[in-house]
C-alpha cells in the first residue's frame, strides 16, 4: 500500500490508510474489521472543531484511487446523515431524509418559501404517506435548495443531531440555514424539504418497509400519495414551472438523484430560453461541450453561441455524479459516453450544430464575478456575454 503523502496531516493520513485497507479486504469479516476502526475514526473528525479533513482526503483519493474514494464517499455519508442516540435509557436510530422537488421555466423561478401553516401541513403529510407509524419526526421549516444545505459532512452531522434531538423533544435548538447565493437567471433547479427520522433501534424507518411480499409496489403507492398530498401545497408556489417530485428518502442519495434529474433538465430550460427570449432559433445556435477537472472529469460545461460569432452567450453545467461518467475520455467500453447523452439532448432540442472537445480543461471562474467560463467553437474558455440588444433576463411569471 503506497504510503499517503506528508502534506496531508496526521488524521488525514490515517483517514487514507484506514480506506485502503477496507478496499483491499478480502473477506466480510475483514471488512468488519476496518469498518469499525474507519468508523471510529470519522466518528472523530466529525464530532471534532470545524475541519474539511474528510473532504481534502476525499480530493486525494479522487486523483489517486477512485476505489478508495467511492468507499469513503459511502461510509462519511452514511456516519453523517445516520447516527445512534440514546434518550431516556432507549436507544435510537435517527436517519436524515429529504423530499426534493425538481423544477424547471423560462420564466425566474420562484424562491419557495413556506408559510408557517404551510411546513406544518407538509410535516404531517409525510408522516401520513411516507414515515413509518410511530417514528418521531423533525422537519427544517422552509423549502431549502443546495447552496442553503449543508456544504461538509460536518455541517450535515450537526444537521442530523440536532435534528434528531429535535424530534425526540430534547433540545429546541434548530438548524443554521446557509445563506443562499443569488437566484437571479435561475431556469432550473431543486427544493428540499429535508428533516429526520428517529426510531427505537432496529425499526422501520419508511413505511414500504414491511414484511409484505411487494414492498416495492408499497414504496411506489407511498410516493404517489405524497406527490399527490404535498403538490396542492407545492405546486401553486410554482406557477409557470414544470414540477417533478421526487421520492423521499435518505439525504445524500437524494441529493444525487436530485442533481441527475436537473441536469437535462437545466440544458432543456437554457435552450427554451434562449429560443424564446433571445428569439434564437435552434439553426441560430451552437453548442460546444467540455469536460472540466483537475486530473478526471468533475463537470462537463456546455457553451452557447450564436451561429455568426464565436462569443459565448450562455452556458450549463453538468456535474459528474459517478466514478464511470468521469471516466468518460478513457477507452474502457463500459464507460458512460456523457458527451454523446449531452449532444443526443441538445439535438432534441433543435440545435443541429454541436461540437465537442477533447481533453480535460481546467475548472476557470471569472476572478470578479465569480461566474463559470463555457467554452466556445475555437476552443477558449469565456465568460458568457449576453447580447447588449437582447433583454435575456428571466422575468417572473405572474
Amino acid at each position: 500500500m503506497p504510503a499517503p503523502p506528508s502534506r496531508l496531516s496526521r488524521d488525514a493520513q490515517r483517514l487514507v490508510a484506514l480506506t485502503q485497507a477496507l478496499a483491499r479486504s478480502g473477506s466480510r469479516l475483514e471488512d468488519v474489521y476496518w469498518e469499525n476502526l474507519l468508523a471510529t475514526q470519522l466518528n472523530k473528525l466529525l464530532q471534532g472543531k470545524k475541519n474539511k479533513t474528510i473532504e481534502t482526503v476525499l480530493e486525494h483519493l479522487l486523483a489517486t484511487d477512485l476505489n478508495a474514494y467511492e468507499i469513503l464517499v459511502e461510509q462519511a455519508e452514511t456516519l453523517s446523515e445516520s447516527t445512534t442516540i440514546v434518550h431516556q435509557g432507549i436507544e435510537y436510530d435517527a436517519l436524515m431524509f429529504s423530499a426534493p422537488v425538481v423544477a424547471w421555466t423560462r420564466y425566474q423561478l420562484p424562491d419557495g418559501t413556506l408559510t408557517s401553516a404551510q411546513s406544518k401541513a407538509l410535516a404531517k403529510h409525510l408522516k401520513d404517506c411516507i414515515v413509518a407509524d410511530g417514528a418521531h419526526m423533525a422537519l427544517i421549516p422552509a423549502l431549502v435548495n443546495f447552496d442553503q444545505m449543508p456544504q461538509s459532512f460536518q455541517e450535515t452531522h450537526t444537521w442530523t443531531q440536532r435534528l434528531a434531538q429535535l424530534a425526540l423533544g430534547t433540545s429546541t435548538e434548530s438548524c443554521q440555514i446557509n445563506k443562499p447565493e443569488d437566484p437571479e437567471g435561475m431556469l432550473a433547479d431543486a427544493r428540499f424539504a429535508v428533516g429526520v427520522i428517529v426510531v427505537p433501534k432496529g425499526q422501520a424507518v419508511f413505511k414500504w418497509q414491511t414484511l409484505q411480499d411487494d414492498a416495492i409496489a408499497l414504496r411506489q403507492a407511498c410516493q404517489e400519495a405524497w406527490e399527490t398530498a404535498s403538490g396542492e401545497i407545492i405546486t401553486p408556489m410554482f406557477t409557470g414551472c414544470h414540477v417533478e417530485y421526487l421520492q423521499p428518502d435518505a439525504y445524500y442519495m437524494n441529493s444525487r438523484e436530485a442533481d441527475r434529474r436537473i441536469r437535462p433538465l437545466a440544458l432543456k430550460a437554457a435552450v427554451t430560453w434562449l429560443q424564446t427570449a433571445a428569439h434564437l432559433p435552434g439553426d441560430d445556435l451552437r453548442a460546444v461541450i467540455t469536460g472540466c477537472g483537475d486530473t478526471v472529469i468533475e463537470e462537463y460545461r456546455v457553451g452557447f453561441s450564436t451561429r455568426h460569432s464565436n462569443e459565448v452567450i450562455y452556458g450549463c453545467i453538468w456535474p459528474v455524479l459517478s466514478k464511470e461518467e468521469a471516466a468518460a475520455d478513457s477507452m474502457e467500453s463500459e464507460v458512460i459516453d456523457v458527451p454523446d447523452e449531452i449532444a443526443a439532448l441538445l439535438k432534441e432540442q433543435g440545435i443541429a450544430d454541436v461540437r465537442r472537445l477533447p481533453g480535460i480543461h481546467p475548472v476557470e471562474f471569472c476572478d470578479d464575478c465569480g461566474a463559470p467560463y463555457f467554452p466556445n467553437p475555437l476552443g477558449e474558455m469565456m465568460h458568457p456575454e449576453l447580447p447588449e440588444e437582447i433583454d435575456m433576463a428571466p422575468v417572473h411569471f405572474h
